[in-house]
């Protein structure tokens, strides 16, 4: 048996009804965008802003660090946007005394050798002397006594061996030897990593924003070698460095420091700008100058 329906009882949309839902809908929905609008925009001004924040917080933090880590007195500025120093990876103690087969550093002669107070190999990996590093005795960045003129390093060729009781470590270096023009009062030696001895930051172009809001500059930590003579300026391109930091609308660097001040401060001020939303952040270090 089958089933007719009547077309009293057939049910559908006309054109004209669903027009009026189309422009009801449209109509809800952009009372709902106006409402929303300022919500979502500021959700993304909140992200940009943190990111923002965070890599300028990383980046001063990754300066500050390096900078706790120079050698004394070798802190220096060519300009408000560039600063540079010779980094250490560790620091000891040279014999200064003999005794039993120690090997004393010669601050009358040029010396090949020297023992040095504990063992090489009982420092952590990143810490240890190696070939190719560099020694540094009293280094005071005045003329005689500046690691940049080389007049106070010498490269060592040898940190293997060992002698004495208790056991001392053998820091052989430079095979033509080396005379050092000053002694420590307190026979201490600093440790230059050979494949960064001089480390630079400079800004480049960090004049303001472009016509999209974002920071003109970039912020670039770049690699040097020793002997340096220092700048006049600092440089107006950079090639072969690492990029810390983009979008950079403002930078500097202010040492307030000098020859035989054995305290000193670094003031870095570092402004990130992206679309006009900027953030700038300053941050201080402390920098003690006590070779």
């Amino acid at each position: 048996m089958s089933i007719r329906l009547s077309r009293g009882t057939q049910r559908g949309f006309t054109l004209v009804e669903l027009v009026m839902v189309i422009v009801l809908m449209g109509v809800i929905g952009g009372m709902v965008a106006v409402f929303m609008k300022s919500p979502i925009d500021a959700y993304f001004d909140s992200a940009r802003r943190a990111a923002l924040t965070d890599a300028a917080d990383s980046v001063t933090r990754r300066v500050a660090r390096d900078v706790r880590k120079a050698l004394s007195n070798s802190i220096r500025s060519a300009g408000s946007q560039c600063v540079e120093f010779i980094p250490t990876k560790t620091g000891a103690r040279y014999r200064a005394e003999a005794g039993g087969a120690g090997d004393v550093l010669d601050f009358a002669a040029a010396d090949t050798s020297f023992n040095m107070l504990g063992r090489n190999a009982d420092l952590p990996a990143d810490q240890r002397i190696a070939p190719a590093d560099l020694i540094a005795v009293y280094n005071l960045g005045i003329p005689g006594a500046d690691a940049y003129a080389a007049d106070n390093t010498s490269a060592v060729t040898d940190a293997s061996g060992e002698a004495g009781t208790p056991v001392e470590s053998i820091i052989t270096i430079n095979s033509n030897g080396k005379l050092f023009p000053l002694a420590s009062a307190s026979h201490r030696f600093q440790v230059i990593p050979g494949a960064e001895q001089v480390v630079r930051y400079v800004c480049v172009g960090a004049t303001g924003t472009n016509a999209q809001g974002d920071g003109n500059g970039v912020l670039y930590r770049q690699v040097l070698t020793l002997p340096l003579a220092a700048g006049a300026s600092c440089p107006a391109t950079v090639t072969g460095a690492a990029v810390m930091a983009s979008r950079v609308s403002a930078c500097s660097f202010d040492y307030s420091g000098s020859d035989l001040q054995r305290n000193a401060l670094l003031v870095m001020t570092l402004g990130l700008t992206e679309r006009n939303e900027t953030v700038k952040l300053q941050h201080e270090v402390h920098v003690s100058n006590t070779p």
